[in-house]
């Protein structure tokens, strides 16, 4: 496997000229005294340093050592605890966190750059940092200011980690049916109890506590998902002058084997009468979670683009040296006894394949952490309201449709290598393997296509696709001199806003054809969302290819993506519109 660096290249072009992020930044009150330029450059330069020297080294000899269980105990791969000391002392732990409690503060639009790098250095590691840094954003939404106060410093800093307690061995997707329990104790407190499956960082050796976030039901407590209230459970109880004192009753009862991501704990956990807080009030507690899963979704949006570039930088430098047969038109190298493979035009397929989704990908995730800044940080209500609305809209397109390009682009890098693709030591396998989970955890990317087509569009009429398409309707009028772009970008718009449309309309008559459209309909979304993305970065490079090869290669990679994958929208929508109806023609023993 190739060693890994940054592409500090393409994300300060994507932060710089496509967004103009410091002139963004700038703007907001909130965050005009927190980052600049240079703050922002020195950042990413810093990341760059610590995932490639100390985190990705890791990565092979972490995945077989894997995470290891014994009696209740969790100890995690040779290195891990030296490199998450290192990565906290760092304070990137907490570099998008709350300054009032200690943390830097950092807008998300920089914050994704360095989860991509995290994630593509070593994505078991990067989940620890991940699950802590969210577990923050739920704490500090909607804890009390004493919980606050008592957890969050502790957390950004590294010295404790978080983790998020949903699922149940029978309640996965529906929340609703969770069986563990919250009793009310006469000093405020609650006993929780039940167990908890497929917890992430669940129990582990890199900190010395671990906070954990648990839905649970009071007694008295509403059926369904309206009756779920949210706990702060620690592992270590913390007495009042912030010393910790006695154990818990939390503990890991095994962890899972799984296919990838292997050296990050998958933990079972136990809640025998744990002592817990609550957070926010009572039965809202699936509100106050997914303060933390709409960021984690982007999140793992992310991962899958770690992941994917990671695959695509060892299969570039493999495609450059490996030696095999001569190029159609003839030989490129006749010194040697064959050309490199990247001649071959089937293998730059798949590189140019690779190459436009992850950087696509880049942007696009750029673009989704762009609204949620403009959420958070803005002072402007209209504002802050649109891009509340763009942020829920598009977080299942960034989580699912990341993530499936994400594996299609780790198979390509597979395939790249050929038989030695298929072999442990070169590292392409193990990619493979951990891009698999980020399309399953977090919501099922099934789930997120019902979400997007059923929450986020039939159930408002369309209401928030419509801030997205007027967004993209208007830059294609205001940059006619992008014709190669924005006409093709112009016809799939419309296509996307006419299959939006019937859908609204199909999804009231019918409810199965929300279901039976919703997969394809999000990849017509997400493919349509990457040529903006695409014709964003092809105005920012227009012109300026005789600077640099890399405004060449951004030019040349547009034209790819447009003349080669953008197509792949018709034959979707063509599948949309075929309907539920074949669905449902075999009984259920006829399957």
């Amino acid at each position: 496997m190739a060693d890994y660096k940054a592409p500090l290249r393409d994300m300060n072009f994507v932060l710089n000229e496509v967004f103009q992020a410091p002139l963004l930044w700038a703007s907001l009150p909130a965050l005009a005294e927190t980052v600049d330029p240079d703050t922002a450059s020195a950042i990413l330069e810093e990341a760059a340093k610590v995932n490639a020297g100390i985190i990705a080294p890791l990565n092979r000899e972490a995945d077989e050592q894997g995470a290891q269980w014994s009696n209740g105990e969790v100890k995690t791969a040779d290195g891990f605890i030296e490199a998450w000391q290192t990565y906290a002392e760092g304070g990137w732990v907490g570099v998008g966190g709350a300054p009032e409690y200690d943390g830097m503060g950092m807008p998300k639009m920089l914050t994704a750059q360095l989860e991509e790098m995290v994630n593509a250095a070593n994505v078991s590691f990067g989940l620890f940092p991940m699950l802590t840094a969210g577990a923050c954003l739920s704490l500090h939404a909607h804890a009390s200011e004493e919980l606050k106060q008592k957890y969050l410093p502790n957390m950004y800093s590294g010295q404790w980690a978080g983790s998020m307690c949903l699922t149940e061995p029978h309640a996965g997707t529906d929340l609703g049916i969770i069986r563990t329990k919250a009793e009310p104790q006469d000093d405020g407190s609650f006993r929780i109890t039940g167990t908890k499956i497929f917890i992430t960082g669940g129990e582990h050796d890199l900190t010395e506590n671990i906070i954990h976030l648990v839905l649970a039901k009071l007694p008295d407590a509403p059926a369904g998902a309206r009756g779920i209230s949210l706990f702060l459970v620690p592992k270590f109880m913390v007495n009042e002058d912030g010393s910790l004192g006695e154990r818990n009753a939390v503990s890991c009862g095994s962890i899972e084997h799984k296919m990838g991501i292997k050296a990050s704990p998958t933990c079972v956990m136990n809640f025998d009468n744990a002592i817990g807080y609550i957070v926010d009030e009572p039965n809202k507690g699936l509100a106050a979670m997914f303060t933390m899963m709409n960021y984690e979704r982007l999140g793992v949006g992310i991962q899958g683009l770690g992941v994917a570039e990671r695959s695509y930088q060892s299969a570039i430098e493999y495609a450059r040296e490996r030696l095999q047969s001569r190029a159609p038109t003839g030989a490129q190298q006749p010194d040697k006894a064959a050309d490199p493979i990247i001649v071959h035009p089937d293998v730059r397929r798949m590189l140019l394949t690779m190459k436009a989704m992850n950087e696509g990908g880049r942007a696009f995730s750029t673009y989704v952490a762009k609204q949620l800044d403009l959420a958070k940080f803005s002072d402007d209500t209209a504002v802050q309201q649109q891009a509340g609305e763009l942020v829920a809209l598009l977080t299942p397109v960034a989580k699912a449709f990341m993530t499936d390009v994400a594996l299609e682009t780790t198979l390509h890098g597979q395939m790249v290598f050929g038989g030695h693709g298929y072999i442990r030591e070169w590292g392409q396998e193990q990619l493979v393997r951990d891009c698999r989970i980020t399309q399953i955890y977090e919501g099922t990317n099934g789930i997120q296509s019902l979400d997007l087509a059923g929450r986020k569009l039939v159930a408002n009429g369309g209401a928030f696709y419509q801030h997205f398409s007027k967004e993209v309707h208007d830059f294609i009028a205001a940059n006619q001199q992008l014709q190669d772009f924005t006409a093709p970008l112009q016809k799939a718009i419309e296509n996307l806003d006419e299959l939006s449309a019937w859908l609204v309309e199909q999804g009231k008559a019918n409810p199965n054809e929300i279901g039976a459209a919703s997969v394809e309909y999000l990849h017509v979304f997400g493919y349509t969302a990457y040529a903006y993305m695409w014709a964003l970065m092809a105005k920012a490079a227009q012109g300026r290819e005789g600077e640099e090869d890399f405004y060449a290669s951004k030019m040349g990679t547009a034209r790819f993506y447009f003349a080669r994958l953008l197509p792949r929208i018709h034959s979707l929508t063509a599948s949309v519109k075929a309907g539920s109806e074949s669905l449902y023609l075999l009984d259920e023993k006829l399957f």
